[in-house]
């Protein structure tokens, strides 16, 4: 079997073509792998081939013993260090993982240098820190608020170094009035802590007696490396100015510097200049207040007097002789008296013309013609009703005797007359039929005049003859 000179190589398998990169492709794409796969890292070796252009920038080599690595620091990093780097400088190099695309190079960016020396003591600042921020010691709800007015200030720090310099010469141009007591203690070497937290300490006593009333405090002195500012990274101090009823501004190093002191404190400052111009009124802004609150109090008092003026001239004006003002008084009152007179006259005319009105508009609606007209009227109607009543009656009475006499004629009264008897029970009931009566039996008999109790001896059938008669008893 032939193989085609077409096949796919690989054992006949189709494997698409890999994509060809540029060199510049290819840079782009490790530098991007390089700075997103490594954060920040330290990185600790000797300086070689240190270079520093004119463009600010500084170029060197890191080196051990075995290896070495570019590095690059650009102006605005390199600007923050504060010490110039030389060949054989043993460094500690905060930096990022990059590579130099031009000529393919990897190489570190460096972001903060500092000698190889702090990194201990760095690892120490960053353990108490820890620790104290556990603690709650730089919690900001427990800071004082520096007093208004500030007269009397404590400065703990070194009696000849710059710092103290600065702080005077700055209340000396703000606020010459200020009363400054000076605690002098050493700012750097073994004993230097302890002496801090101690003039703290003596402050508060100083001043809780009354022996130097103290307003506040400042606590630092002038810039220098990590190992110079140590002292105000110990715990003693941080815990002595925590401690303190006074308030403490701390002003420690320039203002790249950043101690324990400083988170401790009640306040911060970057300089020790600063820190005086924080507890210190401006002189030139008081006296410019001052000159403004003086010419407004004098235009206050000028309106006021000329305010007075104004009102003394128009009070004298209307000022005049008590006879005069009496007499003006009294023909005031004579007038008043006969205005009065006039409105009473006046007054009583009008009510005596409503008077008079109301009493024609009275009579013209009294009801006297209405009760008389009314009056006439009810002895008319009585006189027509007697003469109704009485024919009325005269009418019943022909009636009543009418009714009499026929009356008369269907009584039964009129036969007992002629000497018939009505019979009776003992009940009332009439007796119609003999053979409803029994022997014995007692009955009544109603006369024309009066009435017989009668006694059934013997009942005959009505049958038998009207001979047969009942007799009684």
């Amino acid at each position: 079997m032939s193989s085609s000179t077409n096949s796919p190589p690989f054992g006949g398998i189709d494997r698409p073509t890999p994509e060809t990169l540029t060199v510049s492709q290819l840079n782009r794409q490790v530098r991007g792998l390089l700075e997103s796969s490594f954060d920040f890292v330290w990185v600790e070796g000797e300086i070689s081939n240190f270079a520093a252009p004119s463009s600010g920038h500084w170029y060197f080599s890191l080196k051990d013993t075995t290896a070495q690595v570019r590095c690059a620091m650009f102006r605005n990093r390199n600007q923050r260090v504060r010490f110039r780097p030389k060949n054989g400088d043993h460094i500690r190099l905060r930096c990022r993982v990059s590579l130099y695309e031009g000529r393919g190079e990897f190489q570190l960016i460096g972001e903060h240098m500092e000698p190889a020396g702090a990194g201990a003591l760095q690892a120490a600042f960053e353990e108490l820190k820890a620790r104290l921020l556990a603690e709650g010691l730089f919690a900001p709800e427990r800071k004082q608020p520096l007093p208004e007015h500030i007269h009397h200030l404590g400065v703990v720090t070194s009696p000849t170094g710059a710092a103290i310099h600065d702080i005077l010469t700055v209340l000396q141009r703000r606020w010459p009035a200020m009363q400054v007591y000076i605690l002098p203690v050493a700012v750097q070497g073994e004993a230097a802590a302890g002496e801090i937290a101690a003039a703290i300490a003596r402050a508060n006593r100083l001043s809780a007696s009354g022996e130097v009333p103290l307003d506040a405090l400042i606590v630092g002195r002038g810039g220098g490396s990590l190992e110079d500012l140590w002292a105000f990274n110990e715990e003693v101090v941080a815990r002595a100015i925590v401690a303190s009823d006074l308030p403490v501004v701390s002003a420690v190093g320039h203002e790249v510097d950043f101690t324990i002191a400083d988170m401790a404190a009640d306040i911060r400052a970057a300089t020790p200049s600063a820190a005086a111009e924080l507890v210190s009124p401006n002189r030139e802004e008081w006296l410019a207040r001052l000159a403004q609150l003086e010419a407004r109090l004098k235009r206050a008092m000028e309106r006021r007097l000329a305010e007075a003026r104004n009102q003394l001239e128009h009070l004298r004006r209307r000022l005049r002789h008590p006879g005069q003002q009496l007499r003006e008084q009294a023909q005031r009152l004579d007038d008043l008296e006969q205005r009065l007179v006039r409105a009473q006259h006046n007054q009583l005319q009008r009510r005596r013309s409503e008077l008079a009105l109301l009493e024609s508009r009275l009579l013209a609606r009294s009801p006297l013609p209405r009760v008389r007209q009314l009056q006439q009227d009810v002895s008319s109607l009585e006189q027509r009703l007697n003469r109704a009543m009485q024919r009325k009656l005269e009418q019943a009475r022909t009636r009543l005797a009418q009714l009499a006499q026929l009356l008369d004629s269907v009584s039964p009264l009129a036969t007992l007359d002629r000497g018939y008897a009505v019979l009776t029970t003992t009940d009332g009931e009439v007796v119609r039929d003999a053979r409803k009566v029994k022997s014995g039996q007692k009955l009544q008999a109603r006369l024309a005049r009066g009435r017989l109790d009668l006694t059934v001896d013997e009942v005959s059938d009505a049958e038998e003859g009207d001979e047969d008669q009942q007799t009684g008893k």
